[in-house]
């Protein structure tokens, strides 16, 4: 099987988005190198392989939406892990809101250079 390149590039973005920290689907396509691609970035996060990439986790659940929400279905099996597993790392999660103000990540000029490959 032959996956795409996007999504690996899409992962080892989210791959970088540091505990505690959340990042927008926008956010994470742009810095993936493929602006307006907000919505593979949803796509991809849905095929990231079992055992994550790289043999390091993909952590899917710090990616959420524009407005800061969660974007899965309030109560849904889905929902309630992502926000379990963003209240584990100390985000403050008020229904389905994240405040971005205070949990955005924003990565430094030395993430921008020497991590981020794209």
């Amino acid at each position: 099987m032959t996956i795409n390149p996007h999504y690996i590039r899409i992962w080892q973005t989210v791959q970088l988005i540091p505990p505690g920290k959340v990042a927008s689907y926008g956010q994470v396509a742009d810095l993936a190198g493929l602006p307006g691609r907000a919505r593979l970035v949803g796509k991809a996060l849905g095929k990231v392989p079992e055992g994550g990439w790289k043999g390091q986790p993909v952590p899917w659940f710090r990616v959420i939406n524009s407005a800061g929400k969660i974007s899965f279905a309030e109560g849904s099996e889905h929902f309630v892990r992502q926000k379990q597993q963003l209240q584990d790392e100390q985000v403050v999660v008020l229904g389905s809101r994240i405040k971005l103000k205070e949990f955005q990540w924003q990565p430094d000029l030395a993430e921008l250079l020497f991590q981020l490959e794209f």
